[in-house]
């Protein structure tokens, strides 16, 4: 990668998450210009929206040192992943970025289900903006015994040659297994599911309320599909559309595996 290559990194799980730290970290050993702007506090399932926090028609953004980051621009934003950027597309954070990584997202990002994620819609707004975006999220389950950000974080820099290769307003999301070993997990291209890994249901209406339930989907997903693919282990990579009205990018010449591994 060009050493003038320019990458925000930004998440919806807030600056403190070791996710963005595990991907800036990542994005630092691969040579990058790094900048890292994430919100103040978590910001899930904001989807693409532009909301902040605003005093006198300004919005707070503090700078914040993270640790083993040292040189290294960050952040703290009281505004929605997306919003976040939308305003680094102008210059809030120096030199506007060719490139968005957002996450490492705690928790897989499949199916249609990806409208809501504020990752997904931070790097879906790199991509409206004419810039190339890519979101990645570790399938860590509900109560996983260790979090491998790492993992999820060298397969995303090992997709970067690629996405650089594409048209600007391309969009990936890569979804990890929550793995550690001598050697990584493959990618494979897959599709949306029609469902995410759980669903919404509506537990209770009453006449000025109502209560929802989250539950593990009972539909068995597509054999090509994001959910089926990660479930077997493998690092899933789907291009997704922003809406540009340009086609989707071809990931026929995806690699098969992260250099190194």
């Amino acid at each position: 990668m060009n050493q003038r290559t320019r990458v925000l990194i930004t998440n919806d799980d807030g600056i403190a998450s070791p996710g963005l730290h595990a991907l800036a970290a990542a994005a630092v050993r691969a040579g990058l210009d790094v900048v890292v702007a994430a919100p103040a506090s978590e910001a899930s399932g904001s989807s693409s929206s532009i909301t902040a926090v605003e005093e006198d028609g300004r919005i707070s953004v503090e700078e914040r040192e993270l640790e083993d980051l040292d040189g290294v621009k960050a952040f703290a934003v009281h505004g929605a992943p997306a919003f976040i950027t939308m305003i680094a597309t102008h210059g809030a954070f120096g030199p506007p970025p060719d490139i968005v990584l957002s996450g490492v997202n705690r928790g897989a990002n499949v199916g249609r289900a990806i409208l809501h994620s504020g990752t997904v819609g931070a790097a879906l707004t790199a991509g409206v903006n004419d810039g190339r975006g890519m979101a990645v999220s570790l399938d860590t389950g509900l109560n996983p015994d260790a979090l491998h950000w790492d993992t999820a974080a060298q397969l995303a820099t090992g997709l970067l040659p690629f996405l650089m290769e594409q048209d600007p307003g391309c969009v990936l999301n890569l979804n990890v297994p929550n793995s550690a070993g001598p050697d990584l997990p493959e990618y494979r291209t897959a599709t949306l599911t029609r469902f995410g890994i759980v669903q919404t249901t509506l537990a209770e209406r009453g006449q000025q309320h109502v209560r929802l339930a989250i539950a593990d989907t009972a539909e068995k997903p597509d054999p090509d599909s994001d959910a089926a693919l990660l479930a077997a282990g493998y690092a899933t990579v789907t291009a997704l559309q922003p809406v540009t009205g340009t086609t989707l990018p071809s990931l026929d010449s995806l690699p098969r595996a992260a250099s190194g591994a």
